[in-house]
């Protein structure tokens, strides 16, 4: 996998760079800011971008506004957005623009192997939230929506989709098969009334649906 990296924090961006190489992935640049980040996506063609949120000049949502133009003009790249803080709204409009998208905080990357596993789960069409920002729309969720026609246990699983975990990931955290989850899966889909378009597109309009309606509540 060909990955460019945008922070800066020298030592974030040299430290996550150097833990990829080691672990057989392709750096293939790193940049200090969003325009050095659109430059290299432009040169080097990469498979997926990892872009700090806060960059300069104003260290507010540089690295959001590349993220857009990279979705905009290289929408094959998938995009890692990391941030040092739980920034709900930047989370919902990151994964409104598709697939291939993750939200996670910085803190997430000190668990090596998760965030691994992000990478390639965001590289292969996935859509990752961190799971503190899913916390944090649930805790918040208080008024009528649409997930009032979901169970419970369909809640649940919908939570866990939108934290980007597989069929067998919410299977291992809910201690049941992947066959039920399965079958709790299709019924969310139907009861969401979600357009009949392929699985995974499904799967993360659910997810947006059930950040979009926590986020109102807040």
């Amino acid at each position: 996998m060909r990955v460019v990296i945008a922070d800066d924090d020298v030592l974030l961006r040299e430290g996550l760079a150097s833990l990829l190489d080691r672990h057989g992935f392709s750096v293939v640049g790193l940049a200090d800011d969003g325009n050095h980040l659109l430059e290299l996506v432009e040169k080097t063609s990469p498979d997926l971008a990892i872009v700090d949120i806060r960059m300069p000049p104003t260290h507010t949502t540089e690295g959001l506004a590349a993220s857009r133009e990279i979705r905009l003009r290289f929408p094959r790249v998938a995009l890692l957005v990391l941030s040092a803080f739980v920034e709900v709204e930047h989370a919902i409009e990151l994964l409104a623009s598709g697939e291939r998208i993750g939200y996670l905080l910085k803190t997430r990357v000190t668990d090596v192997e998760e965030f691994l596993e992000t990478l390639h789960r965001v590289h292969d069409g996935g859509t990752v939230v961190d799971p503190a920002v899913v916390q944090e729309l649930v805790a918040a969720h208080r008024r009528r929506d649409p997930l009032d026609v979901l169970s419970p246990r369909e809640r649940e699983v919908l939570a866990l989709m939108a934290e980007g975990r597989s069929n067998a990931g919410v299977a291992k955290e809910l201690w049941v098969t992947e066959g039920t989850v399965e079958k709790h899966v299709r019924s969310i889909l139907t009861k969401l009334d979600l357009p009949e378009t392929d699985d995974t597109h499904r799967r993360v309009l659910a997810v947006l649906t059930f950040l979009e309606a926590a986020s109102t509540s807040m």
